[in-house]
C-alpha cells in the first residue's frame, strides 16, 4: 500500500487472502509453532502465542496503530522484505523457516535465504508465502526498537535477543542496519561462552556491554533521512546490551 500510494506500483488487480482458512491463525506441532501467513499482528500480541514467542509479541505491539495491527499480517511483512520489517529480526533470531507454495508445489526456505536484498526475495514468480515455522524455546526473549517517535514509526534500529537454555545458546537478530536482517554471530558466540548455563545467568554485567559492542560491529549501517550510521551503531550497542541483560540476567560483579 505504501508503494501504491506513492505511485510506484499500479496493480491491475488485487486478490484478498482473508477468506483462505489454511493461511490464517497458528498451531503447534511438537516443538515447533506454525504461523499462518495471514496471522495478524493483533493475534500475535496477546494470548498463548505471546507466551510461547514473547519477542514476536513485543515486536507486534510496536507496529502501527490498532487498526493496522488488526489487518496487517506476518506474510505481508516477510513478502515486503523491507530492511525495517519489524518481525524480521525476531524471525531471524529464531532461525525461522518459511513455507512457500506455487504451481510447482511447496518448499521450505530459511528466512535468511528468502530475503535477498532491499524489498527483494528468492520467491519464484507465482509463489506465495503460506506459513512460517519457529521453534518453541525455553529461555528469555526480548525485542527493542528505536524510532524517531514513540508510535506509528518506521524503525531506525531493531534488536531481538532469544535465549535457548536447553541448547545453551544466545541468538541475536538485527534490523534496519543492513539491506537484509542480520544475525550477530560473533556476539552470539561471545555471550554463549560467557554464560553460567547451570544457573541461566550471564557471567557479569560487562558481558552484556561487550555483547552490545559486538552486535554493533555486525551491522552495515548507513546514513539516511532517519538516522546517521554512527547513531545506528550506538543504538544497536545499547539496545542489544539491555535486551541481553533482560533475557539473561547477569550475575553480580
Amino acid at each position: 500500500m505504501v508503494e501504491v500510494n506513492a505511485g510506484r506500483r499500479r496493480p491491475s488487480s488485487v486478490v484478498s487472502l482473508t477468506r483462505v482458512p489454511e493461511l490464517a491463525g497458528w498451531h503447534r506441532e511438537g516443538d515447533e509453532i506454525v504461523l499462518g501467513a495471514c496471522l495478524t499482528y493483533a493475534d500475535m500480541e496477546r494470548g498463548e502465542l505471546a507466551a510461547l514467542v514473547p519477542a514476536l509479541a513485543q515486536a507486534a505491539r510496536t507496529i502501527g496503530s490498532p487498526q493496522i495491527r488488526a489487518v496487517a499480517t506476518l506474510g505481508g511483512n516477510i513478502g515486503t522484505a523491507s530492511p525495517a520489517g519489524d518481525t524480521l529480526p525476531v524471525l531471524a533470531a529464531l532461525d525461522a523457516v518459511v513455507e512457500v507454495a506455487g504451481r510447482a508445489g511447496g518448499r521450505r526456505v530459511p528466512l535468511l535465504e528468502l530475503i535477498t536484498g532491499v524489498k527483494k526475495t528468492s520467491l519464484a514468480p507465482g509463489e506465495l508465502v503460506t506459513a512460517v515455522r519457529v521453534p518453541v524455546l525455553r529461555g528469555g526473549q526480548e525485542f527493542l526498537k528505536v524510532g524517531t517517535r514513540n508510535a506509528m514509526v518506521i524503525s531506525v534500529v531493531m534488536v531481538a535477543v532469544v535465549v535457548d537454555l536447553d541448547g545453551q545458546s544466545v541468538r541475536a537478530g538485527l534490523g534496519s542496519v543492513a539491506p537484509v536482517p542480520v544475525r550477530a554471530r560473533e556476539a552470539e558466540r561471545y555471550a554463549g561462552e560467557h554464560t553460567d548455563w547451570s544457573r541461566g545467568r550471564l557471567a557479569g554485567p560487562a558481558v552484556a556491554r561487550r555483547f552490545g559492542e559486538l552486535c554493533a560491529e555486525s551491522t552495515a549501517a548507513i546514513d539516511d533521512h532517519r538516522s546517521t550510521a554512527d547513531y545506528r551503531r550506538r543504538a544497536v550497542a545499547v539496545c542489544a546490551a539491555r535486551a541481553l541483560a533482560r533475557a539473561l540476567p547477569p550475575l553480580e560483579a
